[in-house]
């Protein structure tokens, strides 16, 4: 059962507003089983509209269409769908009870333009509308439904909860569709495939996996479809328990409530040890990653953010002849960073970043994107090398990221 879902609007061409009434609307057809084919985005003119109607029905079994149902003369939705249809527009006194007893209640008049409102397509079926004015509208024609919906967010989710997904399921046999996503960090995604190459190529033909890349971490969403759900769930669990053994040193845990701040946390918790950070081109970055878990207070003890190497040498006692030999961009002073907030705060572990996030070099050779991670551990400290590139806040969320991934690895060596 595949949907096509078409919002309907200049101001979203023009990138006035964010089209997120189609990432909510997939998000509740996948659901209940219906996959989305296309997602389009059109301007308030008949012709295109028209247009993009054939070719929907054309691809899916379900069309829904948000926007244009206003009572101004630029909301053209309405009769658009008329046409289409080869039909008329009649009043509705349902919906016309609807409004009155709705603006009543607000003790707002009742005009002709509101009276407008209630004029639908002979051939729909109207839904009632209980947040706004302009009724939704069902049509059913040659095994399709078309449905047409309010584009303000509040309406058409209220619409969408109340009658669209009950009716669907009602009119269709639907599928069952279970993601489970696993979020890995510290492997690109070309590394991970060839890791899990043999895995993959023996999924069974019901689950499909996809690779969600990020900044510094990588989503597996398996999908499983069909109408067993018992079975595409334990199809599911056993996969990803065959994924734990190939890759079981980059997997986090699953969906995006489970981040690398978030495993971090539970492992220092666990372990009853703390953290302290000393940032200089990341500029609090991990730090605000850090308390951003609630209870971070338990084992996050403090940072500084030593950006100067004049508080590098005051507030993390790095010395003045290391910044001369090596400069501020170094692994030497990398490491100084991290012993020196690990001793100033007396934590167990302590990450130190130093580097140029761009646009310019300041001072330093290093090029633009260079970036010295140090982590202190209890027993030793180290540093490595990065090449983020640009731009500037590409190169702070890596290398934030990056820190946090070394710390972990370094938590569960001990």
């Amino acid at each position: 059962m595949q949907a096509e879902i078409i919002t309907i609007g200049d101001e979203i061409l023009i990138g006035q507003i964010l089209d997120s009434n189609s990432k909510w609307i997939a998000e509740e057809l996948n659901k209940i089983g219906v996959s989305v084919y296309q997602i389009t985005s059109i301007q308030d003119s008949k012709a295109h509209i028209l247009k993009v109607l054939n070719e929907a029905q054309l691809n899916s079994d379900i069309v829904i269409l948000t926007g244009g149902l206003g009572p101004t003369k630029d909301d053209i939705t309405k009769l658009t769908l008329a046409e289409y249809f080869n039909d008329e527009l009649v009043l509705n006194e349902e919906i016309v009870t609807n409004i009155k007893e709705m603006f009543a209640k607000l003790n707002y008049p009742f005009s002709a333009i509101n009276r407008d409102q209630a004029l639908v397509p002979s051939t729909c079926i109207p839904l009632k509308n209980n947040w706004g004015t302009a009724p939704g509208m069902w049509f059913c024609v040659n095994n399709k439904v078309i449905i047409s919906l309010p584009g303000v967010p509040n309406e058409m989710k209220g619409l969408m909860g109340d009658s669209v997904l009950p009716k669907l399921i009602k009119t269709f046999k639907l599928p069952f569709i279970i993601h489970k996503t696993i979020i890995t960090y510290g492997m690109g995604e070309s590394m991970v495939a060839e890791r899990i190459e043999t895995w993959e190529d023996n999924l069974p033909d019901f689950i499909k996996l996809a690779y969600l890349p990020a900044y510094g971490k990588l989503r597996l969403r398996l999908t499983a479809k069909g109408i067993e759900k018992e079975l595409l769930e334990t199809s599911i669990r056993l996969e990803v328990e065959k994924l734990f053994k190939i890759i079981p040193e980059i997997i986090i845990g699953f969906d995006d409530t489970e981040t690398i701040e978030v495993a971090i946390s539970k492992l220092l918790k666990e372990k009853k040890q703390t953290l302290a950070v000393a940032e200089s081109c990341t500029g609090g970055a991990i730090s605000k990653m850090l308390t951003a878990i609630p209870g971070a207070s338990g084992y996050f003890l403090g940072g500084i953010v030593a950006y100067q190497a004049s508080i590098k040498i005051s507030e993390l006692n790095v010395a003045k002849e290391l910044i001369e030999r090596f400069s501020v961009v170094s692994a030497e002073v990398a490491e100084a960073m991290a012993i020196g907030i690990q001793q100033k705060y007396k934590s167990d572990y302590a990450i130190a970043t130093t580097g140029n996030a761009g646009p310019t070099t300041d001072l330093t050779d290093k090029t633009v994107g260079t970036v010295f991670i140090a982590i202190a551990t209890p027993t030793m400290v180290f540093s490595k090398e990065y090449f983020f590139g640009k731009p500037r806040e590409k190169v702070i969320n890596r290398a934030s990221t990056k820190a946090l991934e070394l710390l972990r690895k370094e938590i569960l060596k001990n």
